[in-house]
């Protein structure tokens, strides 16, 4: 029976192949970057390629400082030298590159940067040629495959940001022979819409997969077009001639979603929070001003006619009160003055004494009788008791001899 092998035990195997072959073990190939990727890791992988063929290749970080003096861009065209062996995860042979060499600028990164110094020249990269993106579109015209994951992800975006812009799809050939006059077509189609926005754009790839957003028919398209334009082809790392051009440019499709299309949930967020301060501001705007309002009132109560009147009222009522008591109080210490005048009068009046059996003897001339003597038998004479007179006349007099 034959023996059966794993699939770890075959790469094993080939991978040790390579490892004992004398040639691969210090091998230079020349060829085009492509697929250039910079990890986060310092590792740089990329492809090498050349027509109809290629190779994938890695640098390690290690190898980064004293095999590479220049940075890497798609489209170069370079001389790798390393060794090529077995990725056993993935069964895949690859070059792994301690050294890379300029070769010269490969045909399509030439054609490229010839064509960008040329419109540079013309004038279509300039700033002020460049539209302002509206800030609150409704209506937004989209230029890319009708499949993929560009598009998807631009719908997917555009849903969670705001719900109500219609979008509005032109399909286009993104990559190979064609594309260019199709993403043409799509640019001044969506143009005469009166749309607010175009994007245009798709997922990353080599500098042959994004060709099609290099071509000058392209690049005059989104100069020519009157609705502003977003570019977002590739990666952040890739550059297209119509990212130059464009009044925009985003480094995915994704971003250039985010950048066409405000996000109403934040704005309404935001809004909720606009008026919440303005509210705590507007109550406490609300409180100072009653608070100043409270203390003028209080200022003009001081100096108020009809404050000044009521307290000179009361000032008047006291004054009465006081001028009352005053009165009353003299009042009394006079009457009880008077009283004791009249008690001390009454006790030095005649009459007084005639309380109590006392009367007071006058003749018939109303002079007063002292005496015995000065009356006779016959004379009238009148008798002024505490409570009335007495008149008579004398029917006998009677001296005391002994007086």
């Amino acid at each position: 029976m034959a023996t059966i092998y794993t699939v770890t035990q075959v790469n094993q195997y080939i991978k040790n192949m390579f490892n004992t072959d004398y040639l691969l073990k210090d091998v230079q190939v020349h060829g085009e970057i492509s697929n250039l990727k910079y990890h986060s890791s310092g590792h740089i992988y990329f492809t090498l390629k050349e027509e109809g063929s290629a190779i994938a290749g890695v640098m390690f970080k290690s190898a980064r400082y004293s095999g590479l003096d220049f940075e890497l861009e798609n489209g170069q065209s370079v001389i790798v030298r390393g060794n090529i062996s077995v990725y056993e995860r993935d069964g895949r042979y690859q070059i792994y590159a301690n050294e890379i060499f300029m070769n010269g600028i490969g045909n399509l990164y030439e054609a490229y940067e010839i064509l960008k110094q040329k419109l540079y020249e013309e004038g279509l990269f300039e700033f002020e040629h460049k539209k302002d993106i509206p800030k609150y579109p409704k209506k937004i015209g989209i230029v890319t495959a009708k499949t993929g994951a560009a598009i998807q992800d631009i719908c997917n975006i555009a849903k969670r940001r705001n719900p109500f812009v219609q979008l509005y799809l032109y399909p286009a050939k993104v990559q190979g022979d064609g594309a260019a006059k199709t993403i043409v077509a799509g640019i001044k189609t969506l143009d005469k819409m009166g749309l607010d926005t175009i994007i245009i754009g798709r997922g990353g790839g080599s500098i042959e997969d994004l060709w099609a957003f290099n071509e000058e028919i392209v690049a005059r398209a989104i100069y020519d077009a009157v609705t502003p334009i977003i570019s977002g082809t590739g990666h952040e790392i890739d550059n297209t001639i119509a990212d130059y051009v464009a009044d925009l440019r985003a480094p995915t499709p994704s971003a250039a979603c985010e950048l066409a299309i405000p996000d109403v949930i934040s704005y309404l967020n935001q809004l909720k929070q606009y008026g919440e301060t303005m509210t705590k501001h507007m109550s406490y705007r609300v409180m100072h001003m009653k608070q100043r309002y409270a203390m003028f009132q209080t200022r003009l109560d001081a100096v108020s006619p009809v404050n000044t009147l009521e307290n000179q009222k009361i000032y008047h009522d006291m004054l009465s009160d006081r001028m009352i008591q005053a009165m009353e109080k003299k009042y009394d210490k006079e009457k009880h003055h008077f009283e004791m005048l009249l008690a001390k009068l009454n006790g030095l009046s005649p009459t007084a004494k005639l309380i109590g059996g006392y009367g007071y003897i006058a003749d018939d001339a109303d002079n007063p009788v002292r005496s015995v003597d000065n009356l006779k038998n016959d004379d009238c004479f009148s008798v002024t008791l505490w409570d009335g007179t007495i008149e008579g006349c004398v029917r006998a007099v009677h001296k005391d001899l002994e007086k």
